[in-house]
């Protein structure tokens, strides 16, 4: 059985990372900044110091690297290599800047682009974070930095990974989902990837 470490998991667990970690063959390692959500290892991004280097086959990050500051993303990114195995990869989904910024070029700031579990997202939630889980005091939930498709896989490029797949979704998902491997794969291997962990 691989490893997956769960970066900045919330309350989620395996079940609701991808089709291709919610499988018999992965064990799930959680962890985040907030203990409140009892992960197995309390730590930043930034300083995943408590991960052993090589210690892990895969990494899942879901909507937490927009929450860093902008210098701070090769920290994160730096830390994502050290603790992968040789043949490891990583799959972050992070917000679409760009397909927000269609919805905010129409005058759409604070209207709703869709209804989430949470209630109704607008475009001003996405750039900056949710609002009233801010409002009532979780400022985790803050967004410090962005992306689009080209920033993103120019980004875990320049971090040292081999190989980086990308995709966009735009309405009603907004979202980017890249695949980055730390040793170099082929296309089909890369292409097989993304089928089972892109959303």
């Amino acid at each position: 059985m691989s490893t997956f470490l769960h970066v900045g998991c919330g309350p989620k667990r395996k079940d609701r990372t991808t089709r291709g970690f919610n499988t018999d063959e992965w064990s799930e390692k959680r962890l985040d900044i907030d203990p409140s959500v009892a992960p197995d290892i309390i730590g930043t991004m930034t300083d995943m110091s408590a991960v052993e280097a090589g210690s892990v086959s895969a990494i899942f990050s879901s909507h937490n690297i927009e929450h860093l500051y902008p210098h701070e993303v090769p920290v994160a990114l730096a830390e994502f290599h050290r603790v992968l195995d040789d043949t490891g990869f990583v799959v972050i989904t992070c917000p679409d800047l760009q397909s927000v910024a269609a919805l905010i070029a129409e005058d759409k700031l604070t209207e709703p682009a869709y209804v989430s579990p949470a209630g109704p997202i607008a475009p001003l939630d996405i750039l900056y974070g949710h609002r009233p889980a801010m409002a009532a005091g979780n400022l985790y939930m803050a967004h410090r930095c962005g992306f689009t498709q080209k920033v993103l896989r120019g980004t875990l490029q320049a971090a040292g990974f081999a190989h980086v797949a990308t995709m966009s979704r735009a309405a009603p998902a907004f979202d980017l989902w890249a695949l980055a491997s730390k040793s170099e794969r082929s296309e089909d291997d890369m292409r097989a990837l993304a089928q089972l962990h892109f959303g």
